[in-house]
This record gives structure tokens, sequence and C-alpha cells, in this order.
């Protein structure tokens, strides 16, 4: 066997037995835990009636329209064909 295999071997050997890695343990976290309810507050006091709003401005009336002139036409669109499958 050649030598420097043999040296590798070795060498190889003795990096992974110095490559020993520590036992890592994972410590729970502790859950806080509610306890019972305490007793009800007081009710609160009512509260102040708010201001009166402001009345608002009258909006402008539109100008008259056109009168019309002549006939109205009314198309009516074709009837549904039957689907074809």
């Amino acid at each position: 066997m050649n030598p420097s295999m043999l040296t590798a071997a070795l060498f190889a050997a003795l990096s992974l037995t110095a490559c020993d890695k520590p036992t890592v343990v994972n410590v729970p976290v502790p859950v806080a835990v509610p306890g019972p309810a305490g007793p009800q507050g007081e009710a609160g006091g009512q509260g102040s009636q708010g201001n009166q709003g402001n009345q608002g401005n009258d909006g402008s009336t539109g100008a008259a329209g056109k009168a019309g002139s002549g006939t109205t036409v009314i198309v009516m669109p074709p009837a549904a064909s039957a689907p074809a499958n």
C-alpha cells in the first residue's frame, strides 16, 4: 500500500474524531397560564350630548330641457335562436 495513502487515511480518521460536536439540549419555554378572572368593575358614566350640526346649503337647479321634436322609435332586439349542439 502506498505510504501517502496510509498517511491520508490516518489523517482523515484523526480529523473526524476531533470534530466531536457537543449535544444541544433544548430547554422548553415556560408558558404563562392565566389565573381566574377578578371581580367585575363598576359601570362607566353616561357621556355628554354632542353638538348639533349645521344646516347644509341648497343645491342649484339645472337648466330646463329642450322640447322633443318628432316621433320616438323603439328598436327591438332579434329573437334568440336555439343553441346548436
